[in-house]
């Protein structure tokens, strides 16, 4: 018997989220950012349904290579470059694009002789403090690249540290050091995350890299995607399988730290942490029972989770439980959880079935 535990994902979500980039950044070309399965939304599904991206941002080589293998031809940019010797040879061969961060991919570059010259992204370090050329050493690094035979074009990127909150003055220092770093430097600009896309619209440049709000997930503190005019993209569903009749004082679940105010009933869901579902998101995370909005109860469990059913007592074994989806924000659960809708995204597990839909069928 089939387990009742399953995520949809929307593919006309998908694209309407990536209308969305394209109405908020109307000038820009857009790179969509599918890395980690695609934030848990399927690599190849997700780059087969935005196929009016402009080029699709990775992780690695694996993730470039799943994508080749799956025929997917358009522009691929390692966000992380290449790693040795051989993974830039690799690259080239699939024809990707690098990002190009520290002296020693441009030495690799200097030494390698490749079967065909290579795209890169400098990645200028504007105020994250993570991967890029300091903003003194980037004339050099240009240089080096527009001298080698190797490399074809050149453009010029950097990653904001904390673009979602529009209060942070930070997004506004990086973009002064970003554009006195390349004063007088040829290349197209690339700067805007999800965030800078919605909050920071001096930052757009040549060129945004969505990544959250193409799920259909606000990038920004506070608010959900509807502020934005997103939708989501998945929807954790599952069941009720058990509905138990409890007595004031009785205990829920493992370290019985959840006790029955008064009798009630009790539904248990056919999700749990091994799904994805937080173990974290404590005692008053909100879950859907069909169309009333309840609350987590007591410790989640790795298969299962109890939810309160004093809301609706005429809930039954069968009943179609929403963990996340369009009736609830998963922005909300990352906040009972004390997380980001990142770490959610990317934690749901393989052995949920995928449902596929279009529309709102």
């Amino acid at each position: 018997m089939t387990r009742p535990a399953r995520v949809v994902i929307d593919h006309s979500a998908l694209q309407h989220n990536l209308s969305r980039v394209r109405q908020l950044a109307p000038a820009a070309r857009v790179m969509a950012v599918i890395k980690a399965d695609a934030y848990g939304h399927g690599l190849v599904r997700t780059a087969m349904t935005l196929t009016q991206a402009d080029a699709f941002g990775v992780a690695c080589l694996d993730e470039a290579e799943e994508l080749r293998a799956a025929g997917i031809r358009q522009r691929v940019v390692l966000l992380e470059g290449f790693y040795n010797a051989e993974g830039l040879a690799r690259a080239a061969q699939l024809q990707l694009e690098m990002v190009i961060h520290h002296d020693y991919q441009l030495l690799i570059l200097e030494q390698v002789r490749l079967s065909r010259p290579v795209n890169v992204w400098l990645k200028i370090d504007s105020g994250m403090h993570r991967l890029g050329f300091q903003p003194a050493a980037l004339p050099s690094a240009w240089r080096r690249l527009r001298e080698n035979a190797a490399v074809a074009e050149i453009r010029l990127m950097t990653h904001f540290a904390d673009a979602s909150d529009r209060e942070n003055n930070m997004t506004r220092e990086q973009l002064q050091v970003f554009d006195s770093a390349c004063a007088g430097l040829q290349g197209e600009r690339s700067l805007a995350n999800s965030a800078a896309v919605i909050a920071w619209p001096q930052t757009h440049a040549d060129w945004v890299r969505p990544g959250l709000m193409l799920y259909g997930v606000s990038p920004l503190d506070g608010g959900t995607a509807a502020d934005h005019g997103l939708q989501p993209a998945m929807a954790l569903l599952s069941e009720l399988i058990s509905v138990k009749h409890l007595r004031q004082g009785d205990s829920v679940g493992y370290g019985a730290q959840w006790r029955c105010p008064e009798d009630m009933p009790v539904g248990i869901v056919a999700t749990g942490y091994a799904d994805g579902f937080p173990r974290h998101a404590h005692t008053g995370t909100p879950v859907m029972v069909r169309d009333c909005e309840v609350m987590v109860i007591g410790n989640t469990s790795m298969d299962m989770l109890a939810v309160d059913l004093r809301k609706i007592p005429d809930a039954r074994v069968g009943d179609t439980v929403e963990l996340w989806g369009p009736r609830l924000p998963v922005e909300r659960i990352a906040q009972h959880a004390g997380t980001i809708p990142y770490e959610i995204l990317c934690a749901v597990h393989k052995r949920l079935r995928i449902m596929e839909k279009n529309g709102k069928d």
